[in-house]
């Protein structure tokens, strides 16, 4: 179907009306061992899972855990003071809040920079990402429009721990992969990656490298979950099926909040909305990590690409839209 893709790492998979159309994995999941990446290869998702975060949060919301208008002071308490009174569950997942980021998409630098102000392996759980979180005065008053914000995600998690009396972790495992059969997604420590799961590579300095001291040891709800294609076909599946939250809820999640990008796209909870049409988009691109997944609910059609390098996932769904664009 793709043809010559040379120098791609990673694996791509179609779907359509749950028959599975085409699927290949290329490179290396570990290019010391010379270890090949599969079609069963968990990679990362970076910002990918922040539609798993914002499903979890709603998950919540549908057993009165948390209301959309919960204040994020009410379970913040005395920690990050410089969110204001008036940020609310809904504006975080709108990325309409207008908090300050700790990780500032809109900053000049580049991917293969060390950006983060503490040593990685002290970001293992959600609780710890106050060290970062902190002291970043916000941009806007809440509600006034849409930047997208990693900050605001990784305060969802914590709100959504702290209602639910869970780590987030195991809150994103019981609320969203277990009722979508995504059995090879969860959040592995970068410094420990089970068997099966591939390593971040960059290019930097002459060499290609691994991702392990550019992002968090542990991820959180802004990124840093690792998946499969066969689980985001899954994920597809469940989420417009109503078993990960009612039909009702996945509604309220895709109405759009925002025109994010000029017209091209729009932005509803945690989810990458058409500019026009309904399809629906996943996606992250980080250090040694890029992924997209799209579902279309009028033809049926799924597809996810993902490559253990930082942008190696575009040009490949580039060609895949125009291929599926075309038949």
């Amino acid at each position: 179907m793709l043809g010559d893709i040379a120098g791609f790492s990673g694996a791509v998979r179609v779907d359509r009306a749950g028959v599975t159309e085409f699927a290949a994995a290329y490179g290396l999941a570990d290019r010391a061992a010379d270890v090949p990446n599969t079609v069963g290869t968990r990679f990362g998702i970076a910002s990918a899972t922040k539609g798993l975060t914002a499903l979890a949060v709603m998950s919540l919301v549908e057993d009165k855990t948390l209301a959309l208008d919960t204040p994020a002071r009410e379970l913040l308490g005395a920690d990050l003071p410089l969110i204001g009174a008036d940020v609310t569950v809904e504006h975080l997942l709108a990325h309409r809040s207008g908090i300050g980021d700790y990780f500032d998409e809109d900053a000049a630098g580049d991917i293969t920079d060390f950006v983060l102000p503490v040593p990685v392996h002290e970001l293992a759980d959600t609780e710890d990402y106050l060290k970062v979180l902190g002291g970043h005065p916000a941009k806007f008053p809440a509600g006034e429009r849409f930047a997208y914000c990693n900050s605001g995600y990784v305060v969802l998690a914590l709100i959504a721990s702290r209602a639910a009396g869970l780590p987030f972790h195991d809150l994103v495992a019981r609320r969203v992969c277990e009722p979508a059969g995504m059995t090879g997604t969860g959040f592995p420590r970068s410094d420990e990656l089970p068997a099966g799961t591939a390593r971040g590579y960059l290019h930097a300095s002459g060499s290609d490298r691994t991702n392990v001291f550019h992002l968090p040891v542990r991820g959180s709800g802004d990124g840093g979950a690792y998946s499969t294609v066969a689980d985001f076909d899954a994920f597809w599946t469940a989420l417009f099926a109503g078993r990960i939250v009612p039909v009702a809820r996945v509604r309220e999640m895709l109405r759009p909040r925002s025109d994010a990008t000029e017209g091209t796209r729009r932005y509803g909870l945690g989810f990458w909305l058409h500019g026009t049409g309904k399809a629906v988009t996943l996606e992250g691109h980080d250090a040694g990590v890029s992924f997209r997944s799209v579902h279309d609910p009028d033809t049926a059609l799924t597809w996810t690409v993902v490559s253990n390098t930082s942008d190696g996932a575009w040009p490949v769904a580039r060609r895949l839209a125009e291929l599926l664009a075309g038949g």
